[in-house]
């Protein structure tokens, strides 16, 4: 068994995109701005977003958080974005998801320039990136597909079974697995709630993504021997053993299923290590747009 080892590989890429952004330093090139906006007190996505402005500090970009309070008009949300829109510092911007429920979260991404948008969200970028032409992919997906290169994951002819069809993870990574690129040319099956003999398609598969939200789901019966796992899913466990009150699990029972994996990321440090360096990638990407 093999760990797909998410901290390492990210710090690999956030040590690459240090050593590009001096060298556009060198060559007299701005520095690389992310911005990202939170709205509210979501302890989850405030942890989240200083994570990502420390990733900024890091690697040598220029950040700027805008914070927002939870009552804020979705009028004046979207003042915010467009001011970002036109602001030639700023290469790339990301708005923290989730929002409060009087913002409309599609209106709000439909906001955001898809020249900035390092998410990779906006329908002009999700359209692109299903035709396999240049744009962002999202974070989370392009992690998987940098993580499967890096270590040498054959996907050409195997089968994926994707658990989730979400915007975010499940449904790019269904589209950029099935595309004829280096990770890639796969033949792809994507499961969701509503889904029947679902065991019967994971004993089948030769790659498993578990992108569902569900606790330790996937477990050492619904997979064959030597199959690759990537999971997505992080949740919150209360455990009184630990200092922190609780523990992190991912979709899968890693413990069983490891052991009949050849390729399988932990939780943490796994996935979530690589989203935040493919955003950074992404932002790079942008600045590299405005020569």
């Amino acid at each position: 068994m093999i760990l797909l080892n998410g901290k390492k590989t990210a710090a690999d890429i956030k040590e690459e995109i240090t050593l590009e952004v001096r060298e556009l330093k060198d060559n007299g090139h701005k520095t690389p701005h992310l911005a990202a906006i939170i709205v509210g007190n979501n302890g989850a996505s405030i942890t989240y977003v200083n994570a990502k402005v420390k990733a900024c500090e890091r690697v040598g970009f220029e950040s700027t958080l805008i914070r927002l309070t939870e009552k804020v008009t979705e009028d004046d949300l979207l003042n915010e974005i467009a001011i970002l829109n036109i602001d030639n510092d700023i290469d790339g911007f990301i708005v923290q998801l989730p929002l409060p429920k009087h913002i409309d979260e599609q209106k709000v991404l439909m906001a955001v320039n898809p020249d900035k948008d390092v998410d990779g969200f906006h329908p002009t970028n999700v359209g692109k990136m299903a035709l396999n032409l240049p744009t962002f992919i999202s974070a989370t997906p392009f992690g998987i597909l940098e993580l499967l290169d890096r270590y040498n994951v054959e996907t050409s002819g195997k089968h994926v079974v994707v658990l989730g069809r979400s915007h975010i993870v499940g449904s790019p990574m269904s589209i950029l697995l099935s595309q004829k690129r280096k990770v890639g040319n796969a033949t792809v099956t994507m499961c969701h709630s509503r889904t029947k003999n679902l065991k019967e398609l994971t004993l089948q598969a030769d790659i498993i993504i578990a992108a569902i939200g569900i606790p330790e789901f996937l477990k050492a019966d619904m997979v064959k021997n030597n199959v690759t796992v990537i999971d997505v899913g992080i949740t919150r466990l209360p455990d009184s053993s630990k200092k922190s009150g609780f523990r992190l699990v991912g979709d899968v029972a890693f413990e069983e299923v490891s052991k009949k994996s050849e390729f399988i990321t932990p939780v943490p440090g796994g996935v979530g290590p690589m989203t935040i360096a493919m955003l950074l990638k992404n932002t790079l990407l942008a600045s590299k747009r405005n020569f």
